[in-house]
């Protein structure tokens, strides 16, 4: 949607303006004097091009005789109200001659036909009724304003609401950021500590869950104001059910529940983006877990069928009731939240889960026999044909494993926290590491350093890591350095930007630190 301009006052001022266009005789200058005696504000427009273009700089309504409706004059008109943004409808008072109804007539006549705003008076006209009609036309297109002032505030507000969300953002990734490298670390350090590990089990489970709170909050501000794209590529779905299922695994255990996978011998080709399909399982899956109780059975299903890719998730939770199943994946929809329901989130993710689905081509679909009965979310997307699933190509299968042998790393970050527990968590692994906080020590610190990996952040004080990382790239051994941007910004063009300064990777905090450590290992073997 195109930003609506603020108003100039000149254009404010010219609101309740009324515009004239009467070609014969002294018409024109006739009707201005009766209106202006009336306190109206009014114009004489020499041309149809005239009129044309004060409407656009902003008048109140137009008053027009049948001579200035040309053939040619009517494709002008007819240009400048179909160019008028959604919230206008012009007013045009149009007055026509007595006479007989000629064939030109009809057709001149019948153009307007397509245009709500057209009053038309056949001559000669009081001059209370007049002015009585331009005053209504003008109350009517001052009601047309308020609704344009009306949009333009909500239009505002929601871009405030955007750049609060990502500041908000990108300030929680921080401290989440210190908390799960914290983590990291004293399970590397605490030994073998049975109650301890537990403790840090948990710890960052709460951790994981709260960054992916706050990532639904931001993705469902950009999907619905259009703001997200997505990476497509031809993918097999089942592949992303198994990373999913995976990555949720701990959380499965932790709440005592059973999952049967079944997703069948044959490849279900998509053409999706992983990441965001990878998004929308998660949510299902996640409330399927809060909301069995525990020791329930959660099934997660993917099947070809009718030209379609299915991927469904069931659970033997606490059902949907019949009254919320409609509006379930409204924005900030949930049910009755009752004791026994004590886990209910922010009420995005599934209205996250139809967006996201629906840019894809696909569909969701929502089903319960009512409370205490379980429920079933259903995914489905356009199948790929069978040659361009075959150009995808397979998948890994699942994680290599790869011996980590020390690296020199040097870690360019501002907050304390985030440096000291990622430098602590490196070095317990036998990285050797360097730190600096901020761009231009960092530079400094490389040149001395020679690092074979720079983990640079970009919000960095005086010189950003976008240009530490063009700094670096110019260095006569900088051109085989892996850097790695961590950032708190992780749309597609802060990704493009940072590909375009020279990093080779692109992290949002809080980092997950087994992709870091794969980067790690991709880059020391290229």
């Amino acid at each position: 949607m195109t930003p609506l301009a603020p108003q100039t006052e000149t254009e404010k001022d010219k609101e309740d303006l009324v515009l004239v266009l009467a070609p014969m005789g002294r018409d024109a200058s006739l009707t201005a004097n009766i209106l202006s005696s009336a306190g109206l504000d009014t114009q004489v427009c020499e041309t149809m091009e005239d009129l044309a273009r004060e409407t656009r700089v902003g008048a109140g309504c137009a008053l027009l005789t049948e001579e200035a409706l040309s053939s040619s004059d009517v494709r002008v008109l007819a240009r400048a109200l179909r160019r008028q943004p959604p919230w206008s409808d012009f007013p045009l008072i149009i007055f026509t001659s007595r006479g007989d109804i000629t064939h030109a007539r009809v057709r001149t006549l019948s153009f307007f036909e397509g245009f709500r705003n057209v009053t038309f008076f056949e001559r000669p006209v009081r001059i209370m009724t007049l002015v009585s009609v331009v005053h209504a036309a003008l109350a009517a297109r001052r009601r047309q304003y308020e609704v344009r002032d009306l949009l333009a505030r909500l239009e505002r507000a929601i871009e405030q609401r955007d750049e609060f969300l990502a500041m908000l953002g990108h300030e929680l990734r921080n401290p989440l950021t210190a908390i799960l490298n914290s983590i990291q670390y004293l399970r590397r350090a605490a030994g073998t500590n049975a109650d301890a590990g537990s403790s840090y089990e948990i710890i960052e489970r709460q951790s994981l869950h709260l960054a992916r709170l706050m990532d639904d909050l931001l993705d469902v501000a950009r999907v619905t104001s259009g703001k997200v794209t997505l990476q497509r590529s031809p993918l097999d779905l089942r592949d992303v059910a198994r990373r999913c299922v995976q990555i949720l695994a701990p959380l499965l255990d932790a709440h005592g529940h059973d999952l049967e996978l079944s997703l069948g011998e044959k490849p279900l080709g998509v053409d999706g983006d992983p990441v965001r399909i990878e998004q929308m399982l998660s949510n299902l899956l996640t409330n399927a877990i809060k909301y069995t109780p525990r020791g329930g059975r959660i099934q997660v299903q993917a099947r070809g069928e009718d030209g379609q890719a299915i991927l469904s998730v069931k659970d033997s939770g606490v059902g949907i009731d019949p009254d919320t199943l409609p509006h379930i994946f409204d924005l900030f929809a949930q049910g009755p939240a009752t004791l026994e329901r004590s886990q209910g989130g922010l009420g995005i993710g599934l209205t996250l889960v139809k967006r996201l689905v629906e840019m894809h081509g696909g569909s969701v679909e929502a089903s319960s026999e009512g409370l205490g009965c379980g429920s079933e979310f259903t995914l489905t997307f356009p199948l790929l044909e069978e040659r361009a699933r075959d150009a995808a190509g397979p998948e890994a299968s699942g994680p290599v494993s790869k011996e980590r042998a020390s690296r020199k790393i040097l870690i360019i970050e501002d907050n304390d926290d985030n440096r000291n527990t990622l430098r602590a968590l490196l070095a317990c692994m036998g990285h050797d590491v360097d730190v600096a906080q901020d761009g231009m020590l960092g530079i400094e610190r490389a040149r001395a350093f020679k690092p074979e990996v720079a983990l640079i952040d970009i919000g960095l004080p005086g010189l950003n890591g976008y240009r530490v990382a063009e700094a670096l790239r110019t260095e006569p051994w900088g051109g085989g350095m892996v850097l790695i941007a961590l950032t708190g910004y992780g749309q597609s063009e802060d990704r493009k930007r940072a590909f375009e300064a020279g990093f080779d990777a692109h992290l949002v905090k809080p980092v997950n630190f087994e992709n870091l450590l794969s980067l790690l290992d991709t880059a020391r073997n290229s």
